[in-house]
């Protein structure tokens, strides 16, 4: 199929040349022509499967031209969780406004910055919006901006915008908006939150899930290496070195740990840096900049980076610490393996891990098998199965009420027989 076949107007096919795309992804082909067709979408795509096309194209073609004379309110608002997936989604529509006949105005608004540049920018309105959440709600306190206009809602990783302060946050958006309006829902998990706020403000959306079809399925080898935790970031380097990996984006789980990790790391004579939500914009922004350019061999990131950062032919990403949730594990090794190529996904398992890593393949219904490093092989012993100790243990593997009378019974039996 090409994009020719999908509804898209001479214009619209235009301003996508340049870009080199001919053929649509399948969340693509799905969803474009729905969207253009004016129905809501509720579309779940895996992470790197094409999404910001499949609402970018359907947006320009329905933008009606501004009018002489009239404000220029924002027509199109896209929300996204993150600064850096702001920055992304923003320049694509920019690349793409490049090559329509009318003048389409893009603007890009995030925290971490001054909020007067963006306020000045906005002064003479602007067609399209993609904003975080937060500094949206700070540009309408501050009279910025009016949401008045808007009649296209796209909600990029629905499933992040519900998560800890996101969702108060969306809330107070939605209830600015104009009722009448097309919302286009894209996500690579399906949460019930997702679904609850879905059948809140989705009208007879199209369902597109295109998630577990093989030919989209990314080419990522997945491996599991059992190390002791305190010899983690010598196994690192060592695999770095060893194996020759130029690039490796690295996860850690707290802020604090990418400091050390990076630290450690640059001690051994490894370019790395950390990345964090701590970090100013402007060095998180050097950071990617130097990682896109190859200046950086490794960057020691936080979840944060596990949504809406596209590195091209980012060979290698490496869960130092386990992901708390299995749905992340799918965003963070989704950093690799992007557009086609070949990726490498690279779990460090501990004793105390193993478990959690076991319900992570059954929740992504894999099996990875666990390997040993020579010089590295671990010491630490698996603590007791989690039924046999008091108290419970991991999520689905505490005893049922079931289990439990059964257990009382038989003590009890036992009792008496004695």
């Amino acid at each position: 199929m090409l994009f020719t076949e999908l509804g898209l107007t001479p214009t619209v096919l235009k301003a996508l040349a340049p870009l080199g795309h001919t053929s649509p992804t399948s969340v693509q082909a799905e969803a474009i022509p729905q969207a253009i067709q004016g129905r809501d979408v509720l579309a779940l795509a895996q992470t790197g499967s094409g999404k910001t096309l499949a609402f970018a194209l359907p947006l320009l073609q329905n933008l009606h031209p501004s009018t002489a004379g009239k404000p220029r309110l924002p027509q199109a608002l896209v929300l996204v969780p993150t600064r850096e997936l702001a920055i992304q989604v923003g320049e694509t529509f920019r690349q793409l406004v490049q090559g329509l006949p009318s003048a389409v105005k893009v603007s890009i608004v995030f925290g971490g910055v001054s909020i007067n540049p963006q306020l000045m920018a906005l002064r003479g309105g602007t067609d399209i919006l993609v904003a975080t959440s937060g500094r949206l709600l700070d540009l309408i306190a501050h009279n910025g901006l009016s949401l008045s206009g808007i009649n296209m809602l796209v909600l990029d990783e629905a499933d992040r915008m519900l998560d800890l302060g996101f969702s108060e946050e969306l809330q107070a958006i939605l209830r600015l908006l104009p009722g009448q309006r097309q919302s286009l829902f894209f996500s690579a998990t399906f949460p019930a939150a997702v679904q609850t706020l879905a059948n809140t403000l989705l009208r007879d959306p199209a369902h597109i899930n295109v998630v577990s079809e093989p030919q989209e399925r990314p080419d990522i080898t997945q491996r599991a290496i059992a190390v002791d935790p305190a010899r983690r970031t010598q196994l690192l380097r060592h695999l770095i070195v060893e194996s020759g990996w130029k690039r490796v984006l690295v996860f850690v789980a707290t802020k604090h740990a990418a400091e050390i990790v990076a630290d450690k790391l640059r001690k051994v004579r490894i370019h790395a840096e950390p990345f964090h939500g701590e970090l100013s914009q402007g060095k998180r922004m050097q950071v990617l900049h130097d990682f896109k350019a190859n200046r950086l061999n490794v960057v020691v990131a936080t979840d944060m980076a596990a949504r809406g950062l596209d590195i091209p032919q980012l060979p290698v990403v490496v869960n130092y610490d386990l992901p708390r949730s299995a749905d992340d594990y799918t965003h963070r090794i989704g950093r690799t393996g992007r557009a086609g190529e070949a990726g490498l996904a690279v779990n460090f398992v501990s004793a105390t891990t193993e478990a959690h890593f076991r319900l992570i393949e059954k929740r992504h219904h894999i099996a990875v098998a666990r390997e040993q490093v020579t010089g590295f092989e671990p010491e630490e012993m698996e603590p007791p199965s989690p039924t046999s100790a008091p108290g419970g243990g991991i999520k689905g593997k505490r005893p049922s009420k079931k289990d439990k009378l059964r257990a009382a019974l038989t003590a009890g039996t036992s009792r008496s027989a004695s």
